[in-house]
């Protein structure tokens, strides 16, 4: 391994760590479940290290990291050559703890009903609401129309509304 090889290691070394947290919260959201989220997070990691000359050069390599992780979701979900089974761990699997300040039953209920949607219906909503990217961006990044992005992110809204409503009338004081 030579002197270059060696510091763009290092640099996507820094990218992971600088961008690591942001990219599982979005895998998080779109997979709705810790271990793939995390699957789905290394992956796009693989890929984007293989092509790191290349994305060190762009614009954005957070936005060319979150692209190839909606695009290998996407991708996963399409071909749906899956065949892991999660087993029944009882308490053994928590997960992650849940963040100071919020209410880990709304935070499951959300997570549940994100993964009623289909996966171009989590996308949409991670990338507008998510990620606060407008809807251009979101058009861009998921290769769908404009019009598209916003009939699916009012669609899946009114989808969501009626899961996440009653739990959020319960944290109110």
């Amino acid at each position: 391994m030579g002197v270059t090889d060696d510091r763009q290691t290092e640099e996507f070394t820094a990218f992971v760590r600088a961008t690591g947290a942001q990219l599982h919260q979005a895998a998080m959201l779109l997979t709705g479940d810790h271990h793939l989220a995390e699957d789905l997070t290394q992956a796009t990691y693989a890929k984007v290290f293989t092509r790191w000359r290349r994305v060190q050069a762009a614009e954005s390599p957070l936005a060319y990291a979150r692209t190839t992780l909606l695009n290998t979701f996407l991708s996963h979900r399409r071909l749906r050559r899956n065949s892991e089974r999660p087993r029944d761990l009882g308490d053994a699997d928590i997960g992650p703890p849940p963040t100071p300040g919020t209410d880990p039953e709304l935070r499951v209920d959300l997570l549940d009903a994100l993964t009623g949607l289909a996966p171009l219906d989590r996308a949409v909503l991670l990338l507008r609401y998510w990620e606060d990217r407008s809807v251009a961006d979101t058009a861009a990044d998921l290769g769908i129309s404009e019009s598209a992005v916003r009939t699916r992110a009012r669609r899946a809204l009114q989808r969501l509304r009626p899961l996440i409503d009653p739990v959020s009338e319960r944290t109110r004081p």
